[in-house]
């Protein structure tokens, strides 16, 4: 080798090195994004960053509860049931997901089991059709087949129990499982055992037919679901931030160790939006395969099933006020959420934040779908019985006269258009029975 080769190779180390040493920096900065601090062992103190919510208020403007309801409130209630006799199949009971559209989710069956509760609660149907729809349904359950023999399949027939795929086709394989559903229902069964205990060995048999534990992994949720790009099985961590501490406390209170996916702080990062510090989850879908939207549902839920903790009530008034300074901003009034629409791609995210972007509405399948935003009925009566606030008379007054006495209540309304957003649904009908329920109880988890 000669001095000039020897010189040639020695002035290349330096960048070859400095290159190799960049990349596996910025792949081990990755990786650590991607963990919570639990998965760093013994170095979890060295990579965590301790993150402490503050709080914008000393003086959260909640809404007083156990007050009797209103003539008028009533009437909302009744309303709102009238879904649920319209879309109840007395055989499986089961309720449709979407009026007379044969389809349903654990989510959308706990959503219709809360509504039933929250009916006999305010007085608009008696013990006895109460005692016939729990029983029934809870029946099903254990007769229903499961996803892989372990736990529900995404989406049942409501008729005939069968597992289908999305869009209601049965298949014989199913299409995966969802820990969000399963915590919702857990959340629900909780509320049972509390309140009505007679139903206590029912639930613990279903507890024992689904494996609940293949849903957790290092105290994390995870599903099971095939890929809408290429129909592929993944076992994916699910939920993020709002959504996931939401149904961690489900399986928590009803024993299971989800320590990990219950801490809003694990994966928070803080995004200002209309002038509002808003959390969001640092796991944008470019690393992890769902996304992760800031919405006030799972804000709403979480006030009104188990009452806010000092965490959730903090960053669900932050939701909540972003909202409110757009509507100053723009004078249109805004409320974001979850849900179906009336009109292809049938089902929506209108989001506050979602995947590096302000004020954003996608699809189940991540698609923009912007030129669909609504304004959300149920949203709006969560926000009203949570908070005394004049954006959320706002809200109601918006709200109040979207319904049909035949039907319940509607979904919405359009941004773009202002047309009515016609979907009738079991999750809107049952917030707003929740939301009276809470108004007169309080917590209903409790």
């Amino acid at each position: 080798m000669t001095d000039r080769t020897q010189k040639s190779l020695t002035s290349l180390i330096k960048p070859v090195v400095f290159i190799a040493a960049l990349l596996i920096g910025s792949y081990m900065v990755v990786k650590i994004e991607q963990c919570k601090p639990s998965d760093l062992g013994f170095y979890r103190d060295i990579f965590q960053r301790e993150v402490v919510i503050q709080k914008t208020t000393d003086e959260y403007p909640l809404r007083a509860t156990l007050k009797p309801l209103t003539e008028k409130e009533l009437e909302y209630a009744r309303i709102a049931w009238r879904y649920f006799e319209n879309n109840y199949d007395s055989i499986t009971g089961f309720v449709n997901s979407v009026d007379h559209y044969f389809a349903t989710t654990l989510w959308d069956l706990s959503s219709s089991l809360h509504a039933t509760l929250s009916a006999y609660e305010i007085g608009i149907i008696d013990y006895g059709e109460m005692d016939n729809r729990l029983s029934t349904v809870f029946s099903s359950f254990l007769e229903m087949p499961l996803y892989q023999n372990k736990l529900p399949n995404k989406v049942y027939n409501a008729q005939t129990l069968a597992m289908t795929t999305y869009d209601n086709r049965p298949t014989i394989s199913g299409v995966g499982w969802s820990s969000m559903d399963l915590g919702r229902f857990l959340g629900l069964c909780y509320r049972i055992i509390n309140h009505y205990p007679q139903y206590t060995e029912i639930i613990k048999e279903i507890q024992r037919q689904w494996d609940f534990e293949e849903a957790i992994e290092n105290a994390t949720l995870y599903g099971i679901g095939l890929s809408f790009k290429d129909g592929v099985e993944r076992r994916v961590q699910e939920g993020k931030l709002g959504y996931e501490e939401y149904s961690a406390k489900g399986f928590s209170l009803m024993g299971y160790d989800v320590i990990n996916a219950i801490q809003y702080t694990d994966f928070i990062k803080f995004v200002t939006i209309e002038g509002v510090d808003i959390a969001v989850d640092s796991r944008e879908v470019r690393h992890h395969p769902s996304y992760n939207y800031i919405l006030s549902d799972p804000y709403i839920l979480d006030g009104l099933e188990y009452g806010f903790d000092v965490n959730s009530r903090e960053l669900a008034y932050r939701v909540f006020m972003a909202q409110k300074r757009k509507h100053q901003r723009t004078d249109r009034v805004i409320c974001v959420g979850e849900g179906h629409i009336d009109r292809e791609p049938w089902f929506v995210y209108n989001s506050v934040y979602v995947n590096g972007k302000k004020w954003h509405c996608v699809s189940e399948s991540g698609e923009p779908s912007d030129d669909l935003k609504t304004f959300s009925t149920g949203a709006a009566f969560g926000w009203y019985y949570l908070f005394e606030d004049n954006y959320a008379e706002v809200l109601m007054d918006k709200a109040r006269e979207l319904y049909n006495e035949d039907l319940g209540w509607y979904s919405g309304v359009y941004h773009k258009t202002e047309e009515i957003n016609t979907a009738v649904t079991a999750n809107v009908n049952a917030m707003v029975l929740q939301a009276l329920n809470y108004r007169m109880t309080g917590k209903l988890n409790s």
